[in-house]
């Protein structure tokens, strides 16, 4: 079965943590918020419940899946929402992404949800999740805090679906989004992954059923996240492709609202109200102005998501740390963040973890 280089932790070895133990940069100021060596200061945290999916996407994995993280290694409920506290309270983080793998797949997540919207100052919490289950449960996710949501959908047609994700459940995802929708969760956002040859010709159509269902439909280009470590360039749709097809169905606009941190290129179509997006991380890279932080589901901070090196907060949760400690090691692995992602360097390395296993 295939798998992934896995990063060996102290507490795995049996070693009792260091607390305190990392030592401070002299040239990292006396600010208590997430800044980095470039000057930009994380605020959204990314966070990967688990690494378990219930698709398979060809981009992603292989057919027969991973070897899942073992339970074990899984921060707990009570782990998991004591870091985020710490994130918010401590370090000014004020958003949160719920990822995966599959983060429906999480036991106690509408729990874990309330317990981070209970926090102060309450974050504005959104998730990402690729729908099979969402129609039964749209509504207690929002009950729970969940602001927003993004679904995953890369084709309107059965056929394709079950080639891309190797699952037959179209109709489910199409569900849940009504299901979101209807729970009163805005802006509802489809991701979309355009493949070469499979379903490059679908942008168009797939720009039309957002528009007419009220959904904000976003382009990401393929990235070299996959478990097969298969991902070529040349394979990938741009980003400038994405827009020509685009072009082909409607007249676009750039949308002049301020960007920010955000991942997207923003478009008006036809004039508004509606938009779409464009993700184009590998053509058109943002690095400049990311300010997210990542916390996998064995507690491991990555400061970028293609960074080749973590640092283990759950050895210091679970060796006794303070609070403060926490917070602290956290600061320090953020002050290292590189200036970029270095995906169109010559010496480029695809990370050991897949996307599935460090969350969207």
């Amino acid at each position: 079965m295939g798998g992934y280089a896995h990063v060996v932790t102290a507490t795995e070895l049996g070693l009792p943590a260091l607390r305190g133990s990392t030592t401070r940069d002299p040239a990292r100021p006396d600010d208590p918020r997430l800044i980095d060596g470039f000057g930009r200061v994380a605020t959204d945290l990314r966070i990967s419940l688990t690494d378990r999916c219930n698709l398979r996407c060809t981009y992603c994995m292989p057919a027969e899946g991973l070897n899942w993280m073992d339970r074990a290694e899984q921060l707990t409920d009570g782990e998991l929402v004591r870091l985020i506290g710490i994130a918010v309270r401590e370090l000014g983080v004020h958003e949160l992404r719920f990822t995966g793998g599959e983060p429906l797949l999480r036991k106690g997540l509408e729990e874990i949800i309330a317990a981070s919207a209970a926090l102060e100052p309450r974050p504005d919490i959104s998730l990402t999740t690729n729908g099979i289950g969402l129609a039964r449960r749209a509504e207690a996710l929002a009950a729970a805090g969940v602001n927003r949501l993004n679904v995953s959908m890369d084709t309107l047609r059965q056929d394709r679906f079950a080639t891309i994700t190797r699952r037959d459940r179209l109709s489910d995802v199409l569900d849940g989004l009504a299901a979101a929708r209807a729970a009163g969760l805005s802006p509802v956002k489809i991701n979309s992954v355009l493949l070469r040859g499979v379903n490059d010709d679908e942008a168009v159509d797939m720009v039309r059923f957002a528009v007419a269902g009220g959904y904000e439909l976003r382009f990401i280009e393929q990235m070299p996240l996959d478990a097969q470590h298969g991902w070529e360039r040349s394979e990938m749709i741009t980003a400038g492709e994405i827009l020509d097809r685009l072009r082909e169905g409607f007249t676009l606009t750039p949308d002049p609202t301020e960007r920010g941190g955000a991942p997207a290129e923003r478009w008006i179509v036809d004039g508004g109200p509606a938009v779409v997006g464009v993700i184009a991380s590998v053509t058109r890279p943002f690095c400049g102005a990311c300010d997210r932080t990542r916390l996998t589901a064995d507690g491991q901070i990555r400061n970028c998501l293609f960074a080749r090196t973590e640092t283990d907060l759950r050895a210091l949760v679970r060796g006794g740390a303070s609070d403060a400690e926490i917070a602290d090691t956290w600061r320090d692995a953020m002050w290292g963040k590189l200036p970029g992602h270095g995906i169109n360097d010559p010496g480029f390395l695809q990370p050991d973890r897949p996307m599935s296993a460090i969350g969207g």
